[in-house]
């Protein structure tokens, strides 16, 4: 048997979803994260078992104020998310100055912070309890290339591979898990939530329009 776990990067994954718009038009923002998970899970053997998924993203309550309806948009994916079984993992937004080469100033930006330090943890924290046989990381970001080294040392009997989302590739995180993979713009487009989703406390979501 291979126990597996993925781990997502939320904001690598949105941003593949916003990429495929423009190169497309086709919207998939009502991803059904843990059906595109499970269609994918024949790669990993006949006797391959999909253990968890662990969703990571942070909420940008500094827009609370001129946008609350993106944040309201967000609570609500995020608890379809949980309803399918998905365990949330947030983490936050950090206030930063930044100098504008455009306007020659420094203006105030916000940056999502702890989500690639948080799946890290995750990912280390998964093997030594020896919760999988694998953990898929659906990400292209390369600030998670010490953590996948690491655990190559650490862990020798287990696998860490990449499912890359659309149009984030990497060739550094391929050579560091070879047998890595893209995920397809068609498996996005195939794997998309009921609309409407019913939660477990019986509350009905609606997929925004604009979705």
């Amino acid at each position: 048997m291979n126990r597996v776990i993925f781990l997502i990067d939320g904001f690598n994954l949105y941003h593949s979803i916003v990429e495929l718009r423009r190169d497309t038009r086709y919207s998939t923002k009502w991803l059904d994260i843990h059906a595109l998970c499970k269609s994918y899970l024949h790669l990993f053997g006949k006797e391959s078992t999909l253990e968890k998924i662990y969703y990571f993203s942070a909420l940008p309550l500094y827009l609370m104020t001129s946008h609350p309806e993106k944040i309201k948009r967000h609570k609500e994916y995020i608890a379809c998310l949980e309803a399918s079984g998905i365990s949330i993992e947030l983490g936050r937004f950090k206030q930063k100055d930044v100098f504008c080469e455009k306007c020659k100033s420094m203006i105030l930006k916000h940056e999502e912070k702890e989500t690639d330090v948080a799946i890290a943890i995750k990912l280390q924290e998964i093997f030594l309890t020896d919760a999988c046989d694998t953990a898929v990381i659906v990400s292209g970001d390369t600030d998670l290339s010490p953590a996948i080294r690491s655990c190559k040392k650490l862990f020798k009997d287990k696998k860490v591979v990449f499912a890359f989302p659309y149009a984030r590739k990497n060739k550094e995180l391929a050579a560091l898990a070879p047998d890595s993979f893209s995920l397809s713009r068609n498996q996005y487009i195939r794997h998309q939530l009921s609309d409407p989703t019913t939660l477990k406390d019986g509350r009905v979501i609606n997929k925004p329009s604009s979705w």
